[in-house]
């Protein structure tokens, strides 16, 4: 509940109102109107400022990149939880072509010593993750991911064992396809699904809320195939730009598989058939 002294203490001045707004599953999120102009606020109860940091510097990173992104006004604690202050983008309609072609061209920004992982961890409302810088892709995203989230659902009790040898005939597979693939480290957004980009008054596609690193820019791909939201021309635009290889879409499932299983852990067993399905298709192949 915001009270006068996060008025006070936001690095803001002649704020109005502030009024909650939909921010996603992680954060509380509210519309900061001011005399001057609005802004967009989130917070998470109960963190240290550092919960924001790779947000920030993901933010950065694709600014640099020549990506749109909201510019970060200020961030910090209050009253023991931390806040992030963002930039307030108006929201119009555009095209997924543009999308498309700046997804590639975010990717097409690759780390210079041709290293994964991150130089600061992901914090997320449930899990974490260390980033720790790598040579091989699979080694990060199937050693300190998917392995990760196997031992919490099978903790959390909504994987059994048989759910567990399912996996581990799925880490086989996903281990050999990643061990022939010549993977890059691309800049990623890191949970690129339809809530997460936007189109603005004028037209530009912007990205936001990113849990940034360097992968294979498949991984980023995949996300976009859970919920809907990218049509055919966001990914006839990505190829143009930044070609796919032949069998990429082979590939593109398991980090389908990576995000199902996110959910799984998150919001309980009504995901339970979207992962086993997906598994189903991975063991296919």
């Amino acid at each position: 509940m915001m009270n006068d002294l996060w008025k006070k203490e936001l690095p803001v001045e002649n704020i109005k109102k502030i009024t909650p707004v939909t921010g996603g599953d992680v954060n509380d999120a509210y519309l900061i109107e001011t005399a001057v102009e609005p802004y967009f606020l989130l917070v998470q109860p109960r963190r240290s400022e550092d919960f924001y940091a790779a947000e920030i510097a993901g933010l950065d990173a694709m600014k640099k990149a020549g990506i749109t992104a909201p510019g970060v006004v200020g961030y910090g604690q209050i009253e023991g939880d931390a806040y992030l202050l963002l930039e307030y983008l108006e929201e119009g309609t555009g095209s997924q072509s543009d999308l498309g072609e700046m997804v590639a061209n975010m990717h097409l920004e690759h780390q210079k010593d041709g290293q994964f992982g991150f130089h600061l961890p992901h914090e997320g409302g449930d899990f974490s993750f260390d980033n720790t810088w790598t040579d091989s892709w699979s080694e990060l995203f199937i050693n300190e991911r998917m392995d990760q989230f196997k031992e919490r659902l099978a903790e959390q009790g909504l994987w059994g064992e048989a759910d567990l040898e399912v996996y581990d005939k799925v880490r086989r597979i996903m281990k050999d396809k990643l061990d022939e693939h010549e993977s890059e480290p691309s800049l990623l957004h890191g949970d690129l699904w339809a809530g997460n980009y936007m189109f603005l008054s004028d037209g530009r596609p912007a990205l936001f809320d990113p849990s940034p690193f360097y992968g294979d820019r498949e991984f980023d791909l995949g996300a976009t195939t859970v919920f809907g939201g990218f049509t055919d021309d966001f990914y006839d635009a990505y190829e143009k730009t930044y070609p796919l290889s032949d069998d990429a879409w082979e590939r593109i499932r398991f980090y389908k598989l990576y995000l199902l299983m996110v959910h799984l852990m998150k919001f309980g067993s009504v995901y339970a058939p979207s992962v086993n399905r997906t598994m189903d298709e991975i063991m296919k192949t």
